[in-house]
């Protein structure tokens, strides 16, 4: 369960009472549905997930509305998430230059010492625009890359997350995670298509980075 002392982003949340989807959005107004669930249905079996990551949230429903809501607010933190998954650190306000008057605007480039062989230095002078055109493009590329295997290792785990707690007693499961890591979309459908309709789903929308082709096989 998540640890009460660490912040908790804010973002969608998704509650399954066995396998039928509860309620889906933001945590406090899914909290409120679990809470009147769990009143009406004692012996109900409800887990609430982070809808991106899977992560299993617990609280305390105990109380009046407004008391749950209260310590929700006092557990996590709900504050909006800024986007820092495309900022790099070269990208905050102090490593960008500031203007001084009129002239040629400036465009955030920052001058910094790169240390290379002379064969580097000799490829990248000739090519088009030059070394510090080259590298930039070579380092877009690779971020881009990055972020590509960041999504599809995200989406994975986000996916055998979900997977494991809503459908490891389920037919096919070993075989579905197998195929999810493979990110064989035929087979990985095929094995969940039996599995309850919410759980596949949910677990459609979290493992589709992870079921994309990868470059590599456009290219064969």
């Amino acid at each position: 369960m998540t640890d009460p002392s660490k912040p908790l982003l804010s973002g969608q949340f998704i509650a399954f009472e066995g396998p039928r989807c509860l309620a889906q959005g933001p945590l406090a107004e899914v909290a409120l549905q679990v809470k009147a669930a769990t009143e009406a249905r004692p012996l109900a079996r409800i887990l609430v997930f982070n809808a991106q990551t899977s992560e299993a949230i617990d609280f305390d429903h105990r109380g009046s509305a407004e008391e749950v809501l209260q310590l929700l607010a006092q557990a996590h933190s709900l504050a909006p998430v800024t986007d820092v998954g495309t900022r790099s650190q070269d990208d905050t306000p102090e490593d960008t230059p500031p203007r001084s008057g009129p002239g040629r605007p400036k465009l955030g480039v920052v001058a910094r010492e790169v240390t290379l062989l002379p064969r580097h230095w000799a490829w990248l002078s000739g090519q088009p625009g030059g070394a510090s055109v080259a590298l930039r493009k070579l380092v877009d590329q690779a971020r881009k890359d990055s972020q590509t295997q960041d999504e599809r290792r995200l989406s994975q785990e986000a996916s055998y997350r979900f997977m494991s707690a809503m459908a490891g007693s389920l037919d096919g499961f070993e075989e579905a995670a197998r195929a999810l890591f493979a990110a064989d979309r035929s087979r990985f459908e095929a094995l969940i298509a039996p599995w309850p309709t919410d759980i596949q789903a949910h677990l459609q929308q979290l493992a589709g980075a992870a079921l994309k082709p990868s470059e590599a096989s456009h290219s064969e």
